[in-house]
């Protein structure tokens, strides 16, 4: 599955597994993912895609900011997160 900005994921491998972020960029085979809180949108981590868990669900209002170029805070992605917590079906 191919990542979309300000999809939902959960990482399933490391010593951050469980844990859950938004897609902030993509780099080849890895993914630059944030929650706003441990990981920031100025220092994302990245994540190799077979090292996560997809969701359905995608914060449209922070893809749409990343697609215009437009600054993302880490409150933003908080409560993009706080709202998607719930309803993020897994994909794979």
């Amino acid at each position: 599955m191919d990542a979309q900005l300000g999809q939902l994921v959960t990482s399933r491998a490391g010593r951050d597994s469980g844990q859950r972020y938004l897609v902030v960029g993509y780099n080849g085979q890895r993914v630059l993912v944030a929650d706003g809180r441990l990981r920031s949108v100025k220092r994302p981590k990245h994540k190799n895609i077979r090292h996560i868990c997809f969701h359905k669900v995608v914060a449209e209002e922070i893809s749409a900011k990343l697609l215009a170029n437009i600054s993302v805070s880490d409150a933003d992605i908080r409560a993009a997160l706080d709202r998607l917590q719930d309803g993020g079906e897994e994909v794979d």
